[in-house]
């Protein structure tokens, strides 16, 4: 689903921060290699999707930090690190799994150089009990300038975000707003 994503992105010449699990840099590194170059922002979300509340902290950080060395692999490839790619990439900034971490695992990332980023929009797109209008309408009734949205581009979400993201990004456009990455 990711490069749908990035075309319909690319349609309204939108720019998003995709939130990458490390597991699936390592298993699609040309998808996220396709990120970097089409100059969108790239942050941690851990290796393995791990809750926080679920996960001695020793553990998440380690998490982290994993995650944090597999994007850095593309950071350090010669043919993806070039002065403009390289800027598209932001290795400091971090989405919890779920929301959810403990104060202690904030603290320690936060020490670590990282930027905790959360949402005030969360689109649902992944609950497969919310319809793809009500998706739609989560994000539609919310949405203002500065938003910080939350779509999932996993199979999970699927139905939801091919019905919802393309909507969505013809509303912004015709408000006159811009996507941009953090």
């Amino acid at each position: 689903i990711t490069p749908w994503v990035i075309r319909e992105l690319k349609r309204y010449d939108a720019k998003a921060t995709f939130f990458c699990i490390g597991e699936n840099i390592q298993k699609h590194p040309a998808i996220f290699k396709t990120l970097i170059s089409e100059g969108h922002g790239i942050g941690n979300h851990t290796f393995n999707h791990l809750n926080g509340w679920k996960t001695k902290v020793s553990d998440y950080v380690k998490n982290v930090a994993l995650s944090e060395t597999e994007a850095n692999k593309w950071r350090e490839d010669k043919s993806v690190n070039t002065p403009q790619l390289r800027s598209n990439t932001n290795p400091s900034l971090f989405r919890p799994p779920y929301g959810k971490m403990t104060g202690k695992q904030a603290n320690i990332l936060q020490e670590k150089g990282f930027k905790i980023i959360m949402w005030d929009i969360l689109s649902e797109d992944y609950n497969t009990s919310v319809s793809e209008e009500e998706c739609l309408q989560n994000v539609l009734t919310n949405i203002a300038p500065g938003s910080i949205v939350v779509f999932h581009d996993s199979l999970k979400a699927e139905k939801n975000l091919r019905y919802a993201l393309p909507k969505v990004l013809d509303f912004i456009s015709k408000k006159g707003w811009k996507c941009e990455k953090m």
